[in-house]
């Protein structure tokens, strides 16, 4: 964990004519970024790398957050040449290429923030110990978690495995004690290092690009970080605690996107709302915070884990008898399973890369226990149209709604999509902005259309089974049949 006083990392750094390696990964931000501070205090040239790192074991990126992770390091280069400082793009096994950079420009020092993925760890690991062996110093800090995984542990010296008491332990302990770190960089210089070309590496699509709306939507970068919580602040955050599951309205804070990247970090979060609230934080924004707080106990259980993506959290699931639907999938992907919550939620993952979280929820549980189709099919398809798409949050939150996962929903709680739409969109509009073939469909018939009286549905411009589809299977019949596999499994 890296020291909370700026003075303190004054006292302690020598000044130096060596170069300093800062490598980037999930920290694409210049405030508040540890690594790059404490580069600068060294008060020698600077120079920034991004590896996009050729290692078998790592999970390659999904095709929206290859979108995000474009934009987001044009962004970052502007900066750090507002600062006279390179963000040089290289390709391959990162040991290699730092340790051939650091031989070349004489580099002495190679800093980075951490990561928390077993895989992730075990690399960093190596390339501390090799770059050591080369007489390099090599230093890492915590630049996107409250506490790092190891820190908040039960009485009994464990890692928590329940939210709500993790949570309770973590809360008092978090709030940052600094002001937060602005780089500064003294004796620039031009360093030798050829970069890559970002366009080479084809992460923003074009034949077809598919993403073309994600512009609409979105800024990816530290300068549309900051925008998005000052707009969050002042606009969504009073009534949070109610209004964010209502995803009709704008109550939610948008920040995930950039929380994944490190475009922002949740310790400048919580300084904000600290200069907001003070010591009184609202309930709202507790709430908030407690959103916060989840991202971190996820982090927490992708620490622990052999691997959040692919194994069962509980073991017992192992057994569970999921059911091959290739066509079920195929409609819930295309948001025509029938019904019309679900379907809106799919369509706003495929147009704006993101989906609102309560919408997440019903939409997992209905792959999961009206298909019966492997929670690991879901993650995968999330993880490659989800901009935010994150190694702890995604596949905690799959197995949450699976009943595979750590303080998870039990399986049996199997939502049904009608009144989750009844209650959470009640008037319907989240549904007509996303499945605008439904937009003239009464509110007390759009939550479930097949149900509606026939001259409805003809006065909507609605034929079922050709304008919009029938159900893809009976809700009733679809829950009973997930209960007695839950059952089988149990028994």
């Amino acid at each position: 964990m890296y020291v909370q006083s700026a003075n303190r990392y004054k006292r302690s750094i020598p000044i130096t004519t060596h170069p300093t390696i800062v490598w980037f990964r999930d920290d694409l931000r210049a405030a508040d970024n540890p690594a790059l501070y404490k580069a600068g205090l060294r008060a020698a040239p600077v120079i920034c790398v991004y590896i996009r790192e050729k290692v078998n074991s790592l999970r390659p990126l999904g095709g929206a957050a290859n979108w995000w992770l474009h934009h987001s390091l044009k962004s970052l280069s502007s900066t750090l040449s507002s600062h006279d400082v390179r963000l040089v793009l290289k390709t391959g096994d990162p040991l290699e290429i730092l340790s051939k950079m650091a031989g070349n420009i004489g580099a002495d020092h190679v800093m980075w923030n951490r990561r928390y993925a077993p895989d992730e760890i075990d690399i960093d690991q190596k390339i501390k110990f090799a770059l050591k062996g080369q007489g390099l110093h090599v230093e890492s800090f915590n630049a996107n978690l409250l506490n790092e995984p190891w820190e908040i542990k039960t009485g009994s010296d464990k890692p928590y495995k329940v939210f709500t008491p993790y949570w309770r332990a973590c809360r008092p302990q978090s709030a940052p004690l600094d002001n937060g770190y602005e780089p500064s960089f003294k004796n620039q210089t031009e360093l030798n290092v050829t970069s890559e070309n970002l366009a080479d590496w084809n992460l923003d699509p074009e034949n077809p690009d598919w993403a073309e709306g994600f512009s609409e939507y979105w800024n990816p970068g530290e300068t549309g970080a900051r925008e998005q919580l000052e707009e969050f602040l002042g606009h969504g955050i009073d009534g949070y605690k109610d209004n964010r599951d209502v995803p009709a309205q704008p109550a939610t804070s948008f920040l995930s996107p950039y929380l994944r990247f490190g475009e922002i970090s949740p310790k400048q979060i919580w300084r904000t709302l600290d200069d907001r609230f003070g010591d009184n934080f609202s309930v709202d924004a507790e709430k908030f915070l407690a959103e916060i707080g989840w991202r971190e106990f996820s982090k927490t259980l992708l620490f622990y884990a052999d691997d959040l993506s692919e194994k069962n959290w509980k073991d017992e699931f192992d057994s569970f008898p999921w059911r091959d639907d290739p066509q079920g999938f195929k409609a819930w992907t295309q948001g025509q399973t029938g019904y019309p919550l679900v379907d809106a939620g799919m369509r706003q993952l495929w147009q704006k890369g993101w989906m609102h979280n309560r919408v997440r929820m019903v939409t997992a549980s209905f792959l999961i226990k009206h298909l019966m189709i492997n929670w690991r099919e879901g993650e995968k398809w999330f993880w490659d149209t989800l901009v935010d798409a994150d190694a702890a949050s995604n596949p905690a939150s799959w197995q949450w709604v699976a009943g595979s996962g750590a303080d998870a929903s039990p399986f049996f709680r199997i939502f049904n999509p009608i009144i989750q739409s009844e209650k959470f969109d009640p008037d319907g509009d989240y549904i007509r902005r996303f499945v605008p073939e439904l937009k003239d469909v009464p509110k007390k018939h759009i939550h479930a259309p097949w149900a509606a009286p026939k001259d409805v549905l003809e006065q909507a411009g609605v034929t079922l089974g050709e304008t919009y589809p029938k159900p893809i299977v009976d809700h009733k019949f679809a829950r009973e049949r997930a209960l007695s596999a839950y059952k089988a499994m149990r028994s």
